[in-house]
């Protein structure tokens, strides 16, 4: 089995609420807000964007790369 594409978390903290989209992209559909100081599993960042999963439902998606410390 080739693993290449699954990448380990790294954990990060929110430094400020930030709302989750479903693409890397504002005008995408909202999927939820998430609060400073919670833990987002970052799994790839690029563009300014964050893609990896957060929140107290653990959904994935993205948020702007600038709400992490």
């Amino acid at each position: 089995m080739i693993a290449s594409h699954y990448a380990a978390p790294v954990p990060r903290t929110l430094c400020r609420d930030t709302i989750m989209f479903v693409d890397a992209d504002e005008k995408s559909d909202a999927m939820a807000k998430l609060v400073a100081g919670d833990c987002f599993e970052l799994l790839d960042s690029r563009g300014g964007w964050a893609w990896g999963y957060g929140g107290k439902n653990r959904l994935v998606g993205y948020i702007d790369a600038s709400a992490l410390s």
